[in-house]
């Protein structure tokens, strides 16, 4: 990405795959690097017992903050079947909450796998779909501050995903068919999140996914995943980049007026405090949960 017309070149195949739902990157990391990130990612799992988890547990509902332990059967799915997913997130400022004993002699390389996510992979990004935009290159890197008071989530901007060989995400395809996250060694998966569908008037589209069951032939397997979740300052009020040439040329199909727009910090916290806990209502569309979220229509497909 050093020259100009690399980097045009560049943010034309990002606009590209961000319109078409996915956007798949090959990582220049040998597996050593790539096996060892994993390795850690299992410790809180496989190295910590159940009442320790439960020391660390998040308070999902009560805070709006992932942080911390999301354990299993939190999550309501639907007629009294509660979720199977276990997770431990931990924000970048790793000294922000404690953590359980096995995972403190890897924090320092924890920290520095997400500085590695911020500024070698997210900032690229967001530079290209600045650049897709026909805005200045760093028009997104600006409101992605590494040192921002904030959280993370899949309903951010934008959502990293180390690829691994268990297969059970899916994204909803444009023909309107569920297809597999196909795995490929040494890549990453890159998601559209809420907050860049609110930033773009609906240009870029958060990724309609869903986890569900892995194919029978893989099912005997534990499927552990590394993901970086990015969402703007807490303070970015979301709203539409009205600047941009490109959305002024294409229409701009805002969630909802301008005055009334959350910001980030109320869009986190009312997302990660109603997930898997509110009453969903059945939409128009087969297989679409709906509720509202500070006055904006959010679908749950499932």
């Amino acid at each position: 990405m050093q020259s100009a017309e690399d980097r045009a070149r560049l943010a034309s195949q990002v606009q590209d795959a961000l319109l078409s739902s996915e956007l798949k990157l090959g990582l220049k990391l040998i597996s050593k690097q790539t096996d060892r990130m994993f390795d850690i990612a299992d410790i809180p799992f496989a190295g910590v017992s159940d009442e320790e988890k439960q020391v660390y547990a998040g308070t999902m509902k009560q805070t709006g903050s992932y942080q911390g332990y999301k354990l299993r059967q939190y999550w309501h799915i639907d007629a009294g079947v509660r979720d199977q997913l276990e997770h431990y997130n931990i924000n970048r400022d790793v000294t922000k909450r404690g953590h359980p004993e096995a995972v403190r002699p890897f924090l320092p390389e924890i920290k520095e796998f997400g500085r590695f996510n911020h500024f070698n992979v997210l900032h690229p990004i967001l530079r290209l779909i600045a650049l897709s935009l026909e805005l200045p290159e760093d028009a997104l890197v600006n409101i992605h501050n590494y040192d921002a008071v904030g959280e993370t989530y899949d309903f951010g901007s934008i959502t990293i995903l180390w690829s691994q060989p268990v297969a059970a995400l899916q994204i909803l395809a444009k023909d309107g068919n569920w297809r597999w996250v196909r795995h490929i060694d040494n890549a990453l998966v890159v998601n559209a999140g809420d907050a860049l569908d609110f930033l773009t008037g609906g240009y870029y589209k958060g990724t309609i996914h869903r986890v569900v069951q892995p194919p029978p032939d893989q099912q005997q397997y534990t499927r552990l995943g590394v993901f970086y979740f990015v969402m703007p300052d807490d303070s970015i009020k979301l709203v539409p980049m009205r600047e941009s040439p490109v959305l002024q040329r294409v229409g701009i199909n805002a969630r909802c007026e301008d005055s009334d727009a959350p910001t980030m910090e109320e869009w986190r916290k009312g997302r990660t405090s109603a997930y898997g806990q509110s009453e969903l209502k059945s939409g128009q569309e087969k297989g679409v949960e709906e509720e509202i979220i500070n006055g904006v229509l959010v679908r749950h497909y499932n």
